[in-house]
């Protein structure tokens, strides 16, 4: 008779601790399942900013090369009437073109003797 009284404490013990741990294996399931939906909505989040960057960099991109080549072609410009300018001035001023070429040079020697 005292081994009846100490088996249903137990298992009434048993009982309640079946309850508990079928309860958190539960709320564990119900954390993963959570947890696997936060990780599906953050890396669908992350994918969607990463092609919203991309396009900005790519528009960003493409805008910086056509100024650079806006540029280029001004610098080029600028750069054919300055030659312009000087065969102009050479063949009009030849004595002075000369004078100056001189000049230069002198300043040159001067400044690499020291």
């Amino acid at each position: 008779m005292t081994y009846s009284i100490f088996h249903s404490g137990r298992s009434r013990r048993n009982g309640s601790f079946h309850n508990i741990e079928s309860g958190i294996e539960e709320q564990i399931e119900a954390l993963r399942e959570e947890l696997a939906e936060l990780t599906r909505l953050v890396g669908k989040g992350s994918r969607h900013q990463g092609d919203k960057i991309r396009s900005q960099a790519s528009a960003g991109y493409d805008e910086l090369l056509s100024r650079s080549e806006d540029l280029l072609r001004e610098l080029q410009h600028g750069y054919e009437r300055g030659a312009t300018e000087m065969r102009e001035t050479v063949r009009k001023h030849p004595l002075a073109t000369i004078g100056a070429a001189a000049a230069v040079g002198l300043a040159i020697a001067f400044l690499a003797r020291r």
